[in-house]
C-alpha cells in the first residue's frame, strides 16, 4: 500500500508500505477514504515528540470503510462507512468503564517512555508516536484498528463524508472542550484559535446556551470563518490586547469560560513569546502564550479547558492567577468514544456543521504539499485532506 511516513524532522514522504494484517481478534482492517492533518501532527513534524522512528506511518483524523475485522468483533462489520477514534480506549479497563478513554490503562503497548515523563501512561494514539504505542496511522490506504468495538463507529446514512470525517477528531476534541469548561446557558465564552478544533469548541459552546462566543487568533480568513460558520466575535491579537479587550468587552469582568485550543507551539507578540520560543528550540519548554493569556483573562471563579496538545514542561506559569483568582483548571486528550452518537445526532439536526474545514482536498501522493499548506498556513488552508 501506499503510505505518508515521517522520515525526520519536517521531511515527509509518500512511499509504498507492508499491508496491515488483522493481529488480534477485536482488530478491524479499514480501507481508509478520507485522512485529514491535525494541528497535533505539527508537533511530530517539528521533532517536539521525540520518539518518532524514520518510517512511521503519520495520521489520525480519519475515516473509511471496513475491508475485515477479528472473530470477536461484532459491532461494525465488512462494507460499513466508519470513523475512528484515534485516541485508543479498550473498553474494559477502569478507566474506560467511567468513559474516560484518553487514559485507557491497555492500549498503550510501550508505555515506559510515557510513564517516565508523565507518572502514568495514558492510551495509546494512532499514528503518534512510540511513546504512545507506535500504532501506525491513518495518512494510508489501509489500517489496522485494535479493539474495533470500541474505537469505530458506523456512519449514519444521511451524513456525508465531509461531515462525518471530522467526527473522528476535531469534533469531539472541541464538544470536550466545551463539555470541561462547563458551560452553563448565558455564558462568555472565549476560545484560543480558530482552526478546526477550536472553531469545534465555539459551534459546541453555542450548542450548550453560551450567550456569547469570542474567537482569538491572528489569521484574517479565519477568523471571519469563526464569525461567519461558529457566530463568534473575533479578535485579533496582533491588532488589540486581548486581555484588555475582554476586560472591556465582559465588563470589567472576564470570561466565564476559556478553552485553549492552541497548545504547545503557540504564536504569539512581545517578550514572553520570543522568551518561550527561544527555550523551546532547546527544549526547555513549550510556548504557552495562548494558556497563560487565558488564565489571566478568565473571570475568577471562572473554568479554563485546555484541549492544545502539551507534551512536557511549560515555563512562566501563572500558578498565582490560577489560586489567587479561584480557576479550575480541565484538560486531557479527548474521550471521543463517549461523544460519537451526540455529535452524529447534532449534525444531522443542523445544530453542527464541520464541513467548512475542508478547505484543501488532495490525492494522498500530494501529501507533503498538503502538510506544507497547512503548516504555514498557505491559501487559507484549515485542514488538508488526502483521499488515498
Amino acid at each position: 500500500m501506499r503510505a505518508m511516513i515521517w522520515n525526520g524532522v519536517n521531511d515527509l514522504r509518500v512511499e509504498t508500505m507492508p499491508d496491515p494484517e488483522i493481529v488480534q481478534p477485536h482488530d478491524a482492517l479499514v480501507r481508509v477514504t478520507m485522512s485529514s492533518v491535525c494541528g497535533s501532527d505539527l508537533h511530530l513534524l517539528g521533532g517536539y515528540i521525540p520518539a518518532m522512528k524514520p518510517g512511521d506511518i503519520i495520521g489520525h483524523e480519519f475515516m473509511g470503510e471496513v475491508v475485515d475485522t477479528g472473530r470477536e468483533v461484532t459491532r461494525v462489520r465488512k462494507g460499513d462507512r466508519v470513523i475512528v477514534i484515534s485516541i485508543l480506549g479498550c473498553g474494559q479497563c477502569e478507566h474506560c468503564r467511567r468513559t474516560d478513554f484518553s487514559c485507557c490503562d491497555n492500549t498503550n503497548p510501550k508505555p515506559l517512555m510515557a510513564e517516565a515523563v508523565w507518572g502514568h501512561s495514558p492510551a495509546g494514539i494512532i499514528g503518534y508516536s512510540h511513546a504512545l504505542g507506535g500504532w501506525a496511522g491513518s495518512h494510508a490506504d489501509f489500517i489496522r484498528v485494535p479493539f474495533a468495538d470500541v474505537n469505530v463507529f458506523k456512519v449514519p446514512e444521511d451524513i456525508p463524508d465531509e461531515k462525518a470525517l471530522f467526527v473522528s477528531d476535531a469534533c469531539p476534541t472541541g464538544f470536550m472542550g466545551a463539555d470541561l469548561a462547563g458551560i452553563q446557558p448565558g455564558d462568555i465564552v472565549a476560545v484560543w484559535g480558530c482552526g478546526g478544533v477550536g472553531q469545534m469548541a465555539m459551534q459546541s459552546a453555542r450548542i450548550l446556551g453560551a450567550e456569547r462566543v469570542f474567537a482569538i487568533d491572528r489569521l484574517p480568513e479565519r477568523l471571519r470563518m469563526a464569525a461567519e460558520r461558529c457566530g463568534a466575535d473575533p479578535l485579533n491579537y496582533e491588532e488589540v490586547d486581548i486581555q484588555e479587550a475582554l476586560t472591556e468587552l465582559t465588563g470589567g469582568r472576564g470570561p466565564d469560560r476559556c478553552i485553549d485550543c492552541v497548545g504547545m507551539e503557540a504564536h504569539g507578540t512581545g517578550v514572553g513569546y520570543l522568551y518561550d520560543l527561544v527555550k523551546q528550540q532547546a527544549l526547555l519548554t513549550e510556548r504557552i502564550v495562548a494558556l497563560r493569556e487565558a488564565i489571566l483573562c478568565c473571570r475568577k471563579g471562572g473554568t479554563v479547558a485546555v484541549m492544545g496538545v502539551y507534551g512536557a514542561l511549560v515555563d512562566k506559569f501563572p500558578m498565582g492567577a490560577v489560586v489567587n483568582k479561584a480557576l479550575t483548571i480541565r484538560s486531557g486528550q479527548q474521550h471521543g468514544q463517549r461523544y460519537v452518537e451526540r455529535l452524529f445526532g447534532h449534525i444531522a439536526r443542523g445544530e453542527m456543521d464541520p464541513s467548512h474545514l475542508l478547505t484543501h482536498p488532495l490525492p494522498l501522493e500530494q501529501g507533503p504539499h498538503g502538510y506544507d499548506l497547512f503548516k504555514n498556513k498557505k491559501e487559507g488552508c484549515v485542514r488538508a485532506v488526502f483521499r488515498p
